[in-house]
């Protein structure tokens, strides 16, 4: 990526809505360069899409966690099984795979305390491969929506 890549991901990332034309305009080049530019992000995987950043609250989502969770024994197939299951509970917005004390690391969004309680009593502790978990509760998130690219080392 060179410096115009970078600076269209930067324009993208804080208003994915503007038109080629004025992402063009800000740049200060032809509209049809930057076109293409950005279809070459999409293909290369840099652009992975567009989306609307929804407040959960709206969603009725008020209570978010992030729960940690081990599962054992230990393997791809205990793994790929818990991942895919995980992500397909609605109140699950993110899974991830971890390295560490930790095997994964789950954030979701529930209503309130009560259902926070009996999605941890009721999906995860009735799971046989799930050796614990611990929950943190989120009281604020500070997302940053606009990563930059770091230095080459």
């Amino acid at each position: 990526m060179d410096e115009l890549d970078s600076e269209i991901v930067r324009l993208l990332q804080s208003d994915a809505r503007q038109s080629n034309r004025e992402l063009a305009r800000r740049l200060g080049i032809a509209p049809s360069t930057c076109l293409e530019r950005v279809r070459a992000l999409t293909r290369r995987g840099v652009i992975r899409g567009y989306h609307a950043e929804i407040d959960p609250t709206a969603l009725n989502r008020g209570v978010q966690a992030l729960v940690s969770v081990q599962v054992r024994p230990l393997s791809r197939t205990v793994i790929d099984a818990f991942k895919d299951s995980a992500s397909g509970l609605p109140e699950v917005l993110s899974v991830f795979v971890l390295a560490g004390g930790d095997d994964f690391l789950l954030h979701v969004a529930v209503q309130d305390l009560d259902r926070l309680h009996g999605f941890l009593i009721d999906r995860l502790s009735q799971r046989r491969e799930i050796a614990g978990f611990r929950t943190s509760v989120i009281f604020q998130q500070v997302h940053t929506t606009a990563p930059s690219r770091l230095p080459e080392a």
